[in-house]
């Protein structure tokens, strides 16, 4: 199905809810890690292994799962990541113990990982080409919403009716994205021959695996950045609990408007929004960096940097559909294994720098390599199409 005269926007709807319900529960161990450990008897150590399992099995899954599904209507395979949302959450609100958990958490990287790796593709082909970016916008907004419901609200309704009940309630909201993806996706048949000798021939073309590693190092300074920005606002900015939770409920907000105003952006000028959201976000953390200690300024960087940010998935699955339009999936499956290997290496590289030289150091690091992004930009990445090897 080529991409189509008139768009199909209640698909792309579809998709932004598929998107919204994967990343929420994605994310949701992370505000809830100390009811969940305390009720299975466990360390909250351990109950972050949810996180981690489901990361590394969603990194394997992005480039597996496009060889796997071979010739089998895009929308049958939508539909069935849908459906183990949806088993994956009741596993983890009914779990006994952790083994249970984690399989439950398993299952859930196997559906994020091939959701992603589809999703650019999907997209691309559900509205015209000049409606892409536009497209692509709104299904990337619902990682924002997700970004913003997760933390603060997950916390909220873990104390008021427990942490499995939260669960309960998104696997109600994978129930509903699966019902509207039933309702609204067109049969999409495959294109391009995916496989995993593919993948090295998508990475063999002309710019597309220095376009990867500048993606990963960008995605490796935002969540370096993100991983240590509450200690950063605590030691650095000096600001309470209350403070904490105003900035990242900024940041959450200005992050989804930067996602819907990378649509206007990316149709003006692919590569200059490529280029100018990592350098945006670098001279951020150095300001961070200079001036954090000011509460006022600190609220404001942090927002821009969210704001920023939100450009930056759209910016890179946009410059992917449009320079491997042939292969949109094995290319897919890439970018989403780069960004799950750079939010591991983020999150690890940033620790360890700030055990050692604080939250000033880890934002400088983080600065630093987001600059480097941009120059490796600067150098090598067009936002042309990329022809296909002989």
């Amino acid at each position: 199905m080529p991409a189509r005269d008139k768009p199909a926007w209640d698909a792309v709807i579809a998709m932004t809810l598929g998107v919204f319900g994967l990343v929420t529960a994605e994310f949701l161990p992370a505000s809830l890690l100390t009811p969940m450990a305390a009720d299975l008897g466990i360390t909250e150590g351990l109950a972050g292994q949810a996180v981690t399992a489901t990361a590394l099995v969603a990194l394997a899954a992005s480039l597996l799962i496009p060889a796997a599904i071979g010739d089998l209507d895009r929308r049958v395979v939508l539909l069935a990541f849908s459906a183990m949302l949806i088993i994956s959450n009741l596993l983890v609100a009914l779990a006994p113990s952790l083994p249970l958990l984690l399989i439950g958490r398993v299952l859930l990287g196997a559906a994020l990982g091939g959701f992603w790796a589809m999703s650019a593709a999907v997209t691309m082909r559900l509205v015209p080409e000049a409606l892409v970016p536009r497209a692509l916008s709104i299904m990337f907004s619902g990682v924002s919403a997700a970004t913003i419901l997760a933390a603060p609200v997950g916390s909220y309704l873990g104390e008021v009716i427990g942490w499995r009940s939260v669960f309960l309630l998104t696997a109600v909201l994978a129930g509903v994205a699966l019902a509207v993806q039933f309702a609204t996706l067109p049969r999409i048949a495959p294109t391009g021959q995916a496989g995993l000798r593919t993948l090295g021939e998508v990475l063999a073309r002309p710019g597309i695996a220095l376009g990867m590693l500048a993606a990963m190092l960008i995605f490796t300074g935002h969540f370096a950045f993100f991983t240590y920005v509450r200690p950063f606002l605590e030691t650095v900015t000096g600001v309470g609990i209350g403070g904490v939770s105003g900035i990242l409920l900024g940041f959450g907000i200005a992050n989804f408007l930067g996602t819907l105003l990378a649509g206007p952006l990316l149709e003006h000028s692919l590569r200059m929004t490529l280029l100018s959201m990592p350098l945006l976000m670098g001279l951020l953390g150095l300001g961070l960096v200079t001036v954090g200690s000011e509460p006022a300024a600190g609220a404001v960087m942090v927002a821009i940097w969210g704001m920023a940010f939100g450009a930056v998935p759209v910016a890179w699955s946009t410059w992917l559909t449009r320079t491997v339009p042939d292969q949109a999936e094995s290319a897919g499956g890439l970018l989403v294994a780069a960004i799950q290997f750079a939010i591991a290496l983020g999150a690890a590289a940033g620790g360890a720098i700030f055990d050692t030289s604080g939250g000033i150091g880890v934002f400088t690091a983080s600065s630093f390599i987001l600059l480097l992004a941009g120059l490796m930009i600067v150098a090598g990445i067009r936002s042309r199409r990329v022809a296909v090897a002989a």
